[in-house]
Protein backbone atom coordinates (compact mmCIF):
# COMPACT_ATOMS: atom_id res chain seq x y z
CA UNK A 1 0.00 0.00 0.00
CA UNK A 2 2.92 2.63 1.06
CA UNK A 3 4.05 2.16 -2.60
CA UNK A 4 0.98 2.44 -4.21
CA UNK A 5 0.76 5.80 -2.27
CA UNK A 6 4.39 6.77 -3.07
CA UNK A 7 3.31 10.16 -4.96
CA UNK A 8 7.00 11.08 -5.23
CA UNK A 9 8.42 7.95 -6.57
CA UNK A 10 10.63 7.19 -3.73
CA UNK A 11 10.37 3.65 -4.04
CA UNK A 12 10.69 3.34 -7.59
CA UNK A 13 14.05 5.40 -7.24
CA UNK A 14 14.91 3.78 -4.56
CA UNK A 15 14.67 0.29 -6.58
CA UNK A 16 16.55 2.08 -9.76
CA UNK A 17 19.28 3.78 -7.82
CA UNK A 18 20.41 1.37 -5.25
CA UNK A 19 18.85 3.69 -2.39
CA UNK A 20 19.70 2.25 0.96
CA UNK A 21 17.28 1.88 3.90
CA UNK A 22 13.61 2.91 2.23
CA UNK A 23 10.48 1.52 4.08
CA UNK A 24 8.96 -1.58 2.05
CA UNK A 25 11.98 -1.68 -0.61
CA UNK A 26 14.91 -2.95 1.44
CA UNK A 27 13.94 -2.02 5.13
CA UNK A 28 11.02 -3.77 6.44
CA UNK A 29 8.13 -2.17 7.34
CA UNK A 30 7.62 -3.87 10.72
CA UNK A 31 4.05 -3.41 12.78
CA UNK A 32 4.08 -2.96 16.21
CA UNK A 33 4.40 -5.18 18.92
CA UNK A 34 2.04 -3.82 20.94
CA UNK A 35 -0.08 -0.66 18.94
CA UNK A 36 -2.06 1.59 21.33
CA UNK A 37 -3.88 2.57 18.36
CA UNK A 38 -4.16 1.93 15.07
CA UNK A 39 -5.95 3.63 12.17
CA UNK A 40 -7.59 1.98 8.62
CA UNK A 41 -6.07 4.33 6.30
CA UNK A 42 -8.13 2.32 3.42
CA UNK A 43 -11.42 2.64 4.47
CA UNK A 44 -11.25 6.13 6.37
CA UNK A 45 -10.30 9.41 5.24
CA UNK A 46 -7.65 11.44 6.58
CA UNK A 47 -10.13 13.61 8.03
CA UNK A 48 -11.70 10.45 9.53
CA UNK A 49 -8.49 9.14 11.02
CA UNK A 50 -7.57 12.81 12.18
CA UNK A 51 -10.93 13.04 14.29
CA UNK A 52 -9.91 9.33 16.09
CA UNK A 53 -6.75 10.41 16.71
CA UNK A 54 -8.24 13.82 18.42
CA UNK A 55 -11.14 11.60 19.81
CA UNK A 56 -8.05 9.04 21.06
CA UNK A 57 -6.02 12.00 22.70
CA UNK A 58 -8.97 13.76 24.56
CA UNK A 59 -9.83 10.32 26.16
CA UNK A 60 -6.54 9.63 27.34
CA UNK A 61 -5.85 13.08 28.40
CA UNK A 62 -3.54 14.81 26.45
CA UNK A 63 -6.14 16.57 24.68
CA UNK A 64 -8.64 19.09 26.01
CA UNK A 65 -11.67 19.42 24.35
CA UNK A 66 -13.42 22.80 24.79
Amino acid sequence: MCQQRDSKGMSARARRDGIMDITGVDDPNEPPRQPVTALNTVDHSPEENAEANVEFLEKRGFLISS
